[in-house]
Order: structure tokens, then sequence, then C-alpha cells
């Protein structure tokens, strides 16, 4: 009787797991398609659409983009949200009149939930969670920071014995962080240390060093790529007899080109700046401007170009100017591993008597990313 009972309990228990495992199996959401004009069929997860373009995923091919043109077929079970050419998004927009839900595409309409929209009238498809934590989260003081901390050294020991340690980190946060809605502020900061010495027997040590620091936060003004900034930053050049340069001001940007792969800024302030040299007769209170512009560039390869230039004219003392040019390029090597190589050109037109006016420095390193 025991033997019995236990095997009608088991016979039960068979009985009510088998449909709920084909249940669950059943509910595993199929995968998303997408059809070439020339019959060509990928199997996978559609990522976004920007613009005229698609990014899906496919498990053999990796990541594709291809342009709606090219795009015959669409289905996508997943949740996203059409983004339509003009509209302008923040907190307080009413985001229930947006299409959401599945993706269709057929003879160039578009359909997202219950709605359809033409192709051309979308600038953005983003899956409706991304979407929703973008548009309605505000991220705390100590989220979505992104940067890299940069480090490089050089030992020779010969008859000269040398050497040199640069390090650095850069750290930026953008809210929001998607390059498809209108920013509403920007904080950045970097600082860059430079050291080093050269010695041989009945000589004297010839040394460098050298730092640099910046801090700076835009606010954005409604809907626009205008913003007003304040900023600050910290200079040191032994090379060119500067003990200390601050400097803090107060002005106006304008982000001129902001797309996905590459931004341009042009800025422009008065500031207060104060130069403490070896010599103390050199020493400078200064009223003047900052007029700037910073270019970033995504190339191929998950390569990065950054190149900004800065010129200080000094408006009390006409002769007391400065500026200063820099470039890098930033490729990778891993995840989180990668290679720069970077060059800074400073300009300072009053130092002290027997020091040069420009400094230029030539460094390359290994960066780690933060984010």
């Amino acid at each position: 009787m025991i033997r019995r009972h236990h095997l009608l309990t088991y016979c039960f228990v068979l009985s009510i797991g088998a449909p709920l495992g084909l249940a669950q199996t059943a509910a595993k959401p199929a995968p998303d398609v997408l059809i070439f004009v020339n019959g060509e069929k990928l199997v996978g997860k559609l990522v976004r659409s920007d613009g005229a373009s698609v990014t899906f995923h496919s498990d053999s091919l990796g990541d594709v983009k291809a342009d709606w043109s090219k795009i015959q077929e669409l289905h996508s079970a997943q949740k996203f949200v059409a983004v339509e050419k003009g509209v302008q998004l923040n907190r307080k927009s009413d985001l229930s009149k947006l299409p959401a839900g599945d993706v269709t595409l057929a003879d160039k309409k578009l359909s997202v939930g219950a709605q359809t929209v033409a192709v051309g009238d979308v600038s953005h498809l983003i899956d409706q969670p991304a979407f929703e934590n973008a548009v309605l989260h505000s991220p705390g003081f100590f989220e979505a920071w992104t940067g890299k901390v940069t480090a490089g050294a050089s030992l020779v020991e010969a008859t000269q014995q040398s050497q040199s340690f640069t390090a650095g980190i850069a750290v930026a946060r953008t809210t929001p962080a998607e390059n498809w809605l209108d920013a509403r502020d920007r904080t950045t900061a970097d600082f860059s240390f430079t050291d080093g010495s050269v010695s041989q027997p009945n000589s004297p040590t010839l040394k460098t060093n050298i730092f640099h620091g910046d801090a700076e936060r835009d606010q954005y003004l409604s809907k626009s790529h205008a913003y007003f900034f304040v900023q600050t930053s910290f200079d040191h050049n032994f090379s060119q007899g500067l003990s200390l340069q601050q400097m803090y001001g107060a002005g106006f940007g304008w982000t001129v080109v902001k797309q996905a792969n590459q931004t341009l800024d042009f800025k422009g302030s008065m500031s207060y700046e104060r130069q403490t040299f070896q010599g103390a007769a050199s020493n400078r209170n200064l009223v003047g401007s900052v007029f700037s512009e910073s270019f970033t560039r995504k190339l191929g390869k998950g390569m990065t170009l950054l190149q900004g230039v800065s010129v200080t004219p000094s408006w009390n003392e006409s002769s007391a100017y400065s500026w200063n040019a820099n470039a890098s390029l930033n490729a990778p090597i891993s995840k989180r591993l990668g290679f720069s190589l970077a060059a800074i050109d400073s300009y300072l037109n009053d130092p002290p008597p027997a020091f040069k006016k420009n400094s230029f420095q030539l460094t390359m390193g290994l960066n780690y990313s933060l984010k």
C-alpha cells in the first residue's frame, strides 16, 4: 500500500509539473527578427534606433547597424518607446502620448504598440525600461560618473640617470547621460601631474615638475544647447618659474555639435587670476577672460580623440596673456584598459627672467576606464 501511495503521488506531481514546465517554456519571448530588402534575415534582439539607422544584435554577427531604407520587415515583442522628431522631453512631459509597445515594421510604416508612425518621422526608438529610467530618474551625486585614470613612467640608469612619471584623472557627469535627451547640467573635473629629474656626475640635477587641475559646472538653459557655467583651475610649472596660477571665472557656453559620435563646445568667461612666481616681484593679480573650444570625436575600433584650445587675455595688464592647446588619442586594449597618447602645449607670455615662455609635453601611458 505504501509503495502504491508513493507511485500515485509521483504521478500526480508529474501531471502538475509537466504543464507548468511547458507553460514556462512557452512564456519565453520569441527572438526579434529583421529582414533586409535583399531577403537576408537576422534573428536576435532589437537594440535601438537613432534617426535613419537601426542597431540590431545578432548572436552570430554581434551588433549590426543598418539604415531603415535597407530594412523590409522588423518584428520585436519587446516594449519600446518611439520619440518623433521635434518632440522635447523632460520630467514634466506627458509620456502617455508617445507611441509605446511591441514593434513591427511593414511597408515603411512603423507600428509601436497601438500607434503607427512613418519611419522618417522617428528620431529615436528606445527600449521602455531604459527610456523611463533616463527621463524620470534623477541620479544622485555619486551616480553616472564616467572617466579615466592614466599613468606612465620611464627610467634610465647610465652615465645620466633620469626618472619621469606622469599621472592623471579626468571625470565627467552629464544628466541625463543619454545623447537623445537635452542635457540639464554637466560637471567635469581633471587633474594631471608630471614629475621627473635628470642627473649626472659633476652637474646640477635638472628637475621637471608640472601639474594642472580644473573643475567646471555647466547649467543648460531649458530646451537649448546653451549654458551658463562656473569654473576654476590651478597650475604649477617649475619649468616656467610658475609656483601657482589660480583662476576663478563664470561665463556662457554653447554646445554647437551634439551627436552620438562627436561633440563641439565654445565658451567664453570673465575671470580673476592670481599668478605667483618663484620671484615675488613677478607676482600678478589679473582680471581677464577665457575663450575656449573643446572637441570630442569617437573613431573606429573604440578609439576616442579629444582636442581643446583656450586663450586667456588679461584686461588690466595686456602683456600677461597665456594660451593652452591639448590633444589626446585613447585606444582600447580591453574592456576597461586602454593606451593614451597626449600632447600639451602651454604658453605664458610673462614668466620671470631666464625662463622660457613655452612649455610642451608629449606623454604616453596606460589608462583605466572608470565606467
